[in-house]
C-alpha cells in the first residue's frame, strides 16, 4: 500500500470544487500540497481556508506547456519532488458539437485534455527520475463512459482521458508509479460557471452566454457531492491502487445496461479468410493485456 505521509502532491484546479476538497484530505494525510489555479484570487482565498504551511498556490493555466514547467519547478523548489500527481482542472461548454465553434474545441480541448497531457509530460519523467514511485489521478467523469448530444466536447474529452490514463497506468506500473481515473458524477462545483475564465483569444465564436441557463446550473449543483466525500473516495482509490475511482455509486446500474447494449452489438458472423491468423496474433495481444493489467494491480 503506497504511503502517502511526507509525499509532495500537485493539484490542478485546486483552489476549489474536487481540487481543494483533494487538497484538504491530503493534508490531513500529512502531505505537503501545491495546489494550482488559473484564479489567483481564488487561490488566495483556498489558502486562507487550508492554514497549512505545508500548503503552497502556483499560478497556472494548464493549457501551458511552458506554465506547467515552470509551475512544476516551483512546487518543487518549495516542497520537495512530486510524486503524487492530480490532473483535475476541467471545464464545461454545456452545448452540442454541431452548435460548437473551432473556438469551443480549442478551449475545452486546451484545457480537459492538453491540460492533462501537459501535467503527464511534465512530471511523470520527473517522478521516474526522482525513484519515490508515487501516484496520478487523471479527472474524468462519467461522461466518459456516458454520452448525450451535450455537453459534447466534454465528452470527448474525458473519454480520451479515460484512455490516456489507461495506458499510461500500464507504462508506469514498472516505475512503482499508479495511476488512477477519477470519474464522478454531478458535484457541488462552479464548473457551470467556466466561461468566466475563458480567455479572450479564445471567445470570439463564443455563444452569448445564457444567464438564465447558468443559474439553473447553479441550483443543481448545489445537490452535487460535497468535494470533501469525493476527495476521501479518491484517497481510498489510491491506497487500493484501483484504475476506476467511482465516487457516485448511483451510476453502477446505468453503467451495467451499458455495457450490456454494448456486448449485445457483437455479431456470430462466419469466419472470414484471414480468421485464423488474426485469431492468433489477437491471442498475444491479449496475454500482454492480461499481464499488463496484472502488473498494474500488483504495484500496491
Amino acid at each position: 500500500m503506497l504511503q502517502l505521509s511526507g509525499r509532495t502532491a500537485f493539484v490542478t484546479g485546486g483552489a476549489n470544487g474536487i481540487g481543494l476538497g483533494v487538497a484538504r484530505a491530503l493534508l490531513a494525510e500529512g502531505c505537503k500540497v501545491a495546489i494550482a489555479d488559473i484564479r489567483e484570487d481564488a487561490i488566495a482565498a483556498a489558502l486562507k481556508t487550508l492554514d497549512n504551511q505545508d500548503v503552497i498556490g502556483v499560478p497556472l493555466d494548464v493549457a501551458s506547456r511552458s506554465g506547467f514547467a515552470d509551475a512544476a519547478d516551483r512546487a518543487e523548489g518549495k516542497l520537495g519532488p512530486v510524486s503524487l500527481l492530480f490532473n483535475n482542472a476541467g471545464i464545461n461548454l454545456f452545448q452540442t458539437i454541431d452548435e460548437s465553434s473551432y473556438d469551443d474545441w480549442d478551449w475545452v480541448m486546451g484545457v480537459n485534455l492538453h491540460g492533462v497531457i501537459n501535467g503527464v509530460m511534465t512530471f511523470a519523467p520527473r517522478m521516474k527520475a526522482a525513484g519515490q514511485g508515487g501516484h496520478i489521478v487523471n479527472t474524468a467523469s462519467m461522461a466518459s463512459f456516458l454520452c448525450g448530444p451535450a455537453p459534447g466536447i466534454y465528452n470527448t474529452t474525458k473519454f480520451a482521458v479515460r484512455g490516456m490514463s489507461e495506458s499510461l497506468r500500464y507504462s508506469l506500473a514498472p516505475h512503482g508509479i499508479g495511476v488512477s481515473v477519477l470519474c464522478p458524477g454531478l458535484v457541488k462545483s462552479h464548473i457551470y460557471a467556466s466561461d468566466e475564465i475563458r480567455p479572450a483569444a479564445l471567445s470570439a465564436n463564443a455563444k452569448p452566454v445564457d444567464g438564465a441557463a447558468v443559474d439553473r446550473l447553479a441550483q443543481i449543483h448545489q445537490f452535487g457531492m460535497e468535494p470533501d466525500v469525493i476527495a476521501a473516495r479518491t484517497i481510498d482509490g489510491i491506497r487500493e491502487n484501483r484504475f476506476h475511482i467511482f465516487s457516485h455509486p448511483e451510476f453502477r446500474d446505468e453503467l451495467d445496461t451499458l455495457f450490456g447494449e454494448i456486448l449485445a452489438d457483437f455479431r456470430d458472423y462466419p469466419e472470414d479468410a484471414g480468421f485464423s491468423q488474426r485469431t492468433g496474433f489477437e491471442k498475444i495481444r491479449r496475454e500482454s493485456y492480461e499481464s499488463a493489467r496484472r502488473t498494474a494491480r500488483a504495484r500496491a
